[in-house]
């Protein structure tokens, strides 16, 4: 047990370092991922990295090939179309639940995030500013479906959320740095922020569908202009 430990720490740390430079687009679509040069990127041996490969073949973020290794994921405009809608049909759902069944201390941490997002703008490097605004967004959006109350729902939530990602990523590089669309997004988040207090649930499940489907078109141009179809 002396051994494992460790040795699973650090396939945790290899999943957790690699999934995130596949979403940030380190590796390309396709890419093959070579064992001897994910080793000395990430300093770490064959065993954890293979596990570390085996979680993202579960995420759908890397394809195991038959007796040749792994490769990243390919990306298409018909899966980005389906997991976006996926995403925004059950996160619709999750909302209707949590305004039906969340409580005073879910609606303030609500109100916190919102507010915490929205000075994200004070942030000045770019690089602290691409990962603040990913971050205080994905709270902001975590507390208002924690309220559901499922474990279950909130576990496909997140799933569907891993798959999003790398497609997500390229409408961040494309409007973050943006103040016009980080304006646009604020008034969206206070929107939602309104209905949601109101317990309007009909409206607050067309004002997030609305919003979770806005970086389609950005992100179909993005993948357009890089011949996927």
């Amino acid at each position: 047990m002396e051994t494992e430990a460790p040795r699973q720490n650090l396939a945790i740390n290899a999943y957790r370092t690699l999934k995130h430079d596949i979403i940030r687009g380190r590796y390309a679509p396709e890419e093959k991922l070579l064992m001897s040069r994910l080793k000395e990127r990430y300093g770490v041996s064959t065993g954890p990295l293979r596990e570390a490969l085996s979680q993202l073949v579960a995420d759908r973020l890397v394809v195991a090939i038959s007796q040749r290794g792994y490769r990243v994921a390919a990306m298409s405009l018909a899966e980005l179309n389906d997991i976006y809608d996926a995403r925004a049909q059950l996160e619709g759902l999750i909302l209707r639940l949590a305004i039906e069944r969340g409580d005073d201390d879910w609606e303030a941490a609500v109100v916190a995030t919102a507010h915490r997002l929205a000075k994200v703008t004070e942030i000045s490097s770019p690089d602290e500013l691409l990962d603040g605004w990913d971050f205080r967004h994905k709270a902001f959006h975590t507390a208002i479906a924690s309220g559901c109350n499922s474990p279950h729902l909130l576990q496909m939530r997140d799933t569907l959320f891993d798959q999003v990602e790398r497609y997500r990523h390229l409408w961040l590089q494309e409007t973050v740095m943006s103040s016009d669309a980080l304006e646009l997004k604020r008034q969206e988040h206070a929107a939602l922020v309104e209905v949601i207090l109101a317990r309007d649930a009909e409206r607050a499940a067309v004002l997030m569908r609305d919003h979770l489907m806005t970086p389609v078109p950005i992100i179909t141009r993005v993948l357009e202009a890089r011949g996927m179809r």
